[in-house]
């Protein structure tokens, strides 16, 4: 068994997004035979931890080497252009920007059960509340301890359900307002981004604010987007925004890995009608217009509300809208893989 033999082997693994085999992608970074250990040590060009089809990749390439009595050891990494000394968060695989045209669709709703969602398959996250006018996220996961500064002048984020934690909610009293021009936000957006200890993430979530202004295009121009997320209502005042936020990451060269729609119905718990109060189907439609993958909908649900107010995500809980979050999650994290996998194709 030579390095050879393995990669022949491996041009029977395919990948379910790209349609050929992995071999003919390039993503085996390195192939080594270890004849004194016995072991073969496979690097490939991964760069979505814990989604379902990365790990699907990963399991057929441990049965195609399963029967040459070696033991495989497997490493995942995309490599990287930069430096590291020329990225910005080095350590952080993936950033995902969470996003709606306008308010009131239940985005930071779906950017906190992502998170979680993540964290529960098994991932290293830090959830960032950029929302500088409206955070929420604190509240959202009963996060009531405040971040701890280093000697060092560095910020040591808080912790819940797994998740390393960062927001403006930390920083000021709990009923102040936020009352800064856009000078301000940019240089505290950027503070908080540089200045905090996230350690190795595999990915960061980031509620961003509704809308297209000032703290949109700082963390576009600041932090190395893997994707966006773009939440939506099925209702066309809704969908009209959201086109707007769609075209602010095409003029930013920023993937959309899709799209999400809120509120997509609800089912009475007394009748057990189900019930289109928004409207049907205008966030699958949207994103067929746009040639976007659909992410998924969420009901219109009370039990969010009420994991949002006690501070425990409803992708932790079980139920319908659970597994919909669920769902929605690891459609994400699939599109994060196929992102960083063509980046490598090229």
């Amino acid at each position: 068994m030579n390095d050879a033999d393995v990669r022949d082997r491996l041009r029977a693994v395919e990948d379910p997004d790209l349609g050929d085999d992995i071999v003919s992608l390039g993503l085996v970074n390195a192939v080594e035979v270890d004849d004194a250990s016995g072991t073969i040590r496979v690097s490939l060009a991964l760069g979505a931890p814990y989604s379902p089809n990365e790990s699907q990749i990963a399991s057929r390439v441990r049965e195609v080497l399963a029967d040459t009595d070696y033991t495989v050891d497997l490493t995942a990494k995309v490599p990287s252009s930069l430096s590291r000394e020329e990225e910005v968060l080095p350590d952080v695989q993936n950033v995902i920007a969470v996003a709606s045209g306008k308010g009131g669709v239940g985005k930071s709703t779906m950017a906190v059960n992502l998170a979680a969602g993540l964290s529960q398959l098994g991932a290293r996250v830090g959830l960032f509340d950029a929302d500088v006018y409206g955070p929420n996220v604190p509240r959202m996961v009963d996060a009531d301890e405040a971040p701890q500064a280093t000697g060092q002048e560095t910020i040591v984020p808080p912790e819940k359900y797994g998740m390393k934690l960062m927001s403006m909610a930390f920083m000021v009293g709990e009923d102040d307002p936020v009352i800064w021009r856009g000078p301000m936000v940019h240089k505290v957006l950027t503070q908080l981004i540089e200045d905090v200890e996230w350690g190795s993430l595999d990915y960061m979530v980031v509620d961003l604010p509704p809308g297209t202004g000032d703290t949109q295009l700082t963390l576009l121009q600041t932090l190395p987007i893997t994707g966006a997320v773009i939440v939506t209502t099925p209702q066309d005042v809704a969908i009209d925004d959201a086109r707007k936020g769609l075209r602010m990451f095409g003029k930013h060269d920023t993937n959309v890995l899709g799209i999400a729609e809120n509120m997509s119905g609800f089912r009475c718990p007394d009748c057990g009608g189900f019930h289109e109060i928004f409207g049907s189907g205008g966030g699958e439609a949207f994103a067929a217009e746009n040639d976007l993958p659909f992410l998924g909908g969420v009901p219109l649900d009370p039990a969010v509300r009420t994991g949002g107010d006690s501070g425990k995500p409803v992708v932790l809980e079980d139920g319908e809208t659970a597994d919909a979050f669920r769902v929605l999650t690891e459609n994400v994290a699939n599109n994060v893989g196929v992102v960083k996998r063509r980046g490598v194709r090229r």
